[in-house]
């Protein structure tokens, strides 16, 4: 009689035929993994026998089973199986099987669906509810008994029912109360999971500035999904191809695995953020192989399809819950006004308490949390910082002492508004004092310096760039007059030709190496031109107004030409527009991007304002309006001049050579292109780009464009995005865009467009519902300006900037229509 594993040899069709792994090509494969000391569950999609069509999956594995036990009574006689029969043989068995045949632990099943956990909570839980009638603290009780019996962390299961139902809604609103209240039951179960779970939360194991990257690449991924969803190369690139997110690719294999024979341990909230730190830190020689099974092991322990889901997609970071950093910052400092750990003393509300307030009022205390939150983030950027915090003292104001600046923590840099024009800019700062600054075309940098001399040197997305710039780092010491011990300035790094100390372009600049960089071997030099003063011998100055600061470094810190010195600046005021014309065309002509206009004091300490002025901005600046843009008819708006972290205010403007020209430009990412026709056939032509959303995470397609390419530039993106490549991607489904693109790009590069203007669009999902319900936005006459290396696909255009600008534009329009109708009736009016 043929032995079972022969028969099966025998029997099974050629693998060349099969779309996807049996059992039987499972068993087939054992003794390979035998020598290998590895065994990894795998699911069963086809009966590997003609015979056995109509079997279940379960069925069939009993089938085989019992054939087994037959042969091995036969055998033996004396064995015993997990079911209380005989047991197969040893040799049969995969490696950690017949470890646990001796053993017998409490784990080790014969049949177990992976769908058989015994948490039956955690998929239950409704986020979802308003934060106002959610019972955090009877689920959080009823979490903990369970999680107890499973070494007393928070499951990661709870973090995936966050996350299905964040992505089951595109309501903002919804969104955040989901992580509110689940921040909320992990506070009060297992407060030491917050820190964790926030990380994964926000597709992020760390500060940007500490330069923890996965390094997985798609190789990795796909390897996993072979060996533990027993997919094959034709049967991945099939569900790839249809679901175009790994994710979603995960989900489905593992709706697929019917079953395991060892039941995996469930997966923890620190258990997969602690595997992602191990990946990250994984260098050197094998570390690929070590990444490789730590990811194996993850996909492997994943209970039920959502968590592989969430486990891919968080392994290739792109979880598409819609929770941006702003989101989760907001969610941070609802649920500590709700809940706190057991022996915290800090106060929180009842819900009872809240909610016999009125909406107002629940919307003050929520908007104060915030701030001081996003503030204390603002100045501080370290989840690993503020989280044990807020645990401890909760929502106070306290936080922004404790998390606040520091050296060689980055603070997120204030950035300015964009404006049309010229004169547009000097009638939102009329009646204000305002210096004007080159806008030099270069890398912004943030350098810090403590007491000892330790120099940090960030750019503006807070990336560690002292390595990069050994040169400033030497000029440091020279620079520093006396009396100043520590501090932390901002200003622009510039390439300087060395024969003629000509400014040079950005371009030039990214040819510096960025690591292992040699004073010596510098070929670029630079000049840091130097334009704020945030820090200064232990002091914050963000308070301060612009005047101050500015006078400090001026006055403190020693000039040395070409290679440290002060942005190029101009007082002025809004009545001196030709000299204001004269120094903005001095800034073009000298190869920079344009001007920066910052007010220079206080509204309250400005002069020149009348009294009435000065109160009603003072009203205005109480009632919340800073650096907003006013209701339609109401004062003018406050412009303070102090240093506001992370913040885009109307105190900061800037004027572009290319705003100047009476055309906006955008930026856009590539995400598509179709083959060109012609002489352009050989390329790719149109190419389609898109906007963000910054509160989903999608990519909004906008328009084609076909101009401004040089045939040079057409070679380098087809070479770049050639068929085939990791770059080429199969289609994604944050893309969103009906139509059929010859081929799909992985999001990557920030693309710099010029337009004429702003239509509405049937075809285009750009900002539909922000401007209107039925259509989206799209571009007239699109023309490729330049590559912004300076940008990461986070900076892209956002939707909603382009329906502002779409919104400036029905107004110019208006506006022109009055004038052109005032100037048609002027004749019969004289008459």
């Amino acid at each position: 009689m043929s032995s079972p594993t022969k028969k099966r040899k025998r029997d099974a069709p050629d693998p060349s035929t099969q779309g996807t792994r049996s059992i039987a090509s499972f068993f087939q494969s054992q003794a390979a993994r035998q020598a290998q000391k590895e065994w990894t569950p795998l699911s069963s999609q086809k009966a590997p026998e003609a015979n056995d069509q109509s079997l279940s999956d379960e069925a069939l594995a009993r089938k085989l089973q019992a054939e087994w036990n037959n042969q091995d009574v036969t055998a033996t006689g004396t064995a015993t199986g997990s079911e209380g029969g005989p047991a197969p043989e040893a040799s049969i068995l995969p490696e950690p099987l017949r470890e646990t045949k001796k053993a017998k632990p409490k784990n080790v099943l014969s049949l177990q669906t992976s769908a058989g956990a015994e948490d039956t909570v955690s998929p239950s839980v409704p986020f979802d509810q308003t934060p106002l009638t959610f019972d955090s603290t009877k689920y959080a009780q009823e979490l903990k008994a369970h999680w107890a019996t499973e070494g007393g962390n928070a499951s990661y299961a709870l973090l995936t029912q966050a996350f299905v139902l964040a992505n089951a809604t595109t309501s903002r609103i919804k969104i955040v109360d989901t992580l509110v209240n689940f921040l909320r039951v992990l506070i009060e179960g297992d407060p030491s999971s917050v820190l964790p779970a926030v990380w994964l939360a926000t597709n992020s194991i760390s500060p940007p500035y500490h330069e923890s990257e996965l390094g997985l690449g798609g190789s990795s991924i796909s390897k996993a999904f072979k060996k533990i969803y027993g997919l094959n190369n034709q049967g991945l690139k099939t569900l790839y191809d249809r679901l175009g997110d790994a994710g979603d690719v995960a989900f489905e294999a593992k709706k697929r695995q019917s079953f395991t024979l060892v039941r995996p341990k469930p997966l923890s909230i620190k258990g997969v953020y602690q595997s992602l730190t191990r990946i990250a830190m994984s260098k050197g020689s094998g570390s690929q192989e070590t990444k490789q099974r730590i990811v194996e092991k993850l996909l492997q322990d994943t209970r039920g399809a959502e968590e592989s889901r969430y486990v891919v997609r968080t392994l290739v970071q792109n979880l598409r819950i819609g929770a941006v950093k702003t989101t989760m910052l907001i969610a941070l400092a609802r649920a500590f006004l709700y809940s706190k750990p057991d022996g915290a003393e800090f106060t929180t509300y009842t819900q009872q308490e809240l909610a016999r307030l009125k909406k107002d009022e629940i919307t003050d205390i929520y908007s104060s949390a915030e701030e001081i939150v996003k503030a204390s983030y603002a100045r501080h950027p370290n989840y690993n910082d503020i989280i044990p915090c807020l645990l401890e003292i909760g929502v106070t104001e306290e936080l922004l002492l404790r998390c606040g600046l520091q050296l060689h923590v980055p603070l997120r840099p204030m950035l300015g508004s964009i404006t049309r024009d010229l004169s547009e800019m000097l009638t939102n700062l009329q009646g204000r004092d305002f210096t004007c600054e080159f806008k030099y075309d270069g890398q912004r940098a943030q350098v810090h310096c403590d007491e000892n001399g330790k120099i940090s040197i960030f750019s503006r997305h807070l990336e560690q760039m002292t390595e990069k710039y050994p040169d400033l780092v030497s000029l440091v010491p020279q620079i520093r007059g006396e009396g100043v011990s520590s501090f932390i300035l901002e200003g622009e790094v510039v390439a300087v030709d060395q024969d003629t100390r000509e400014l040079q372009p950005f371009q030039v600049l990214t040819n510096r190496a960025k690591k292992n960089v040699e004073i010596g071997a510098i070929k670029i030099a630079v000049c840091l031109f130097a334009f704020d003063l945030m820090y200064l011998n232990g002091t914050p100055l963000l308070d301060r107004p612009l005047r101050e600061r500015r006078g400090l470094l001026r006055s403190l810190f020693v000039e040395i030409p070409n290679r440290f010195t002060w942005v190029k600046s101009l007082d002025t005021t809004s009545a001196d527009s030709e000299t204001v014309l004269e120094f903005f065309k001095s800034a073009t002509e000298s190869k920079c991007e344009g001007i920066m206009v910052k007010v220079l004091d206080n509204e309250a300490a400005a002069n020149g304002l009348s009294s009435a002025n000065t109160a009603n901005e003072k009203i205005e600046a109480q009632t919340g309006t800073n650096g907003q843009k006013p209701v339609k008819g109401g004062r003018r708006k406050a412009l303070l001049s102090t240093y506001e972290p992370d913040k885009r205010l109307e105190s900061w403007l800037k004027v572009k050579k290319d705003y100047s020209a009476s055309s906006e430009t955008l930026d856009l990412i590539p995400v598509a292109a179709w083959h060109g026709n012609g002489r352009k056939a050989k390329w790719w032509s149109p190419i389609l780009l898109a906007v963000r959303n910054p509160d989903t995470g999608s990519l909004e397609a906008v328009t084609k464009c076909m101009s401004g390419f040089s045939d040079k530039f057409y070679q380098a993106n087809k070479d770049k995005y050639a068929e085939g490549s990791p770059d080429v991607i199969s289609r994604p489904s944050y893309v969103e865009y009906d139509g059929e693109p010859d081929v799909w790009f992985a999001p990557q590069e920030v693309w710099e467009t010029a337009f004429a203007d702003i239509t509405l669009s049937p075809t285009y999902t750009a900002a539909l519902g922000l401007v209107s319900e039925a259509r989206g936005l799209s571009l007239r006459f699109p023309r490729f300006v330049k590559v912004r290396e300076d940008k990461s696909i986070d900076e892209a255009t956002t939707d909603d900037y382009l329906a502002l600008l779409y919104r400036k534009q029905s107004e110019r329009a208006q506006l022109e229509e009055a004038a052109d109708a005032a100037r048609d009736v002027e004749p019969e009016d004289q008459e």
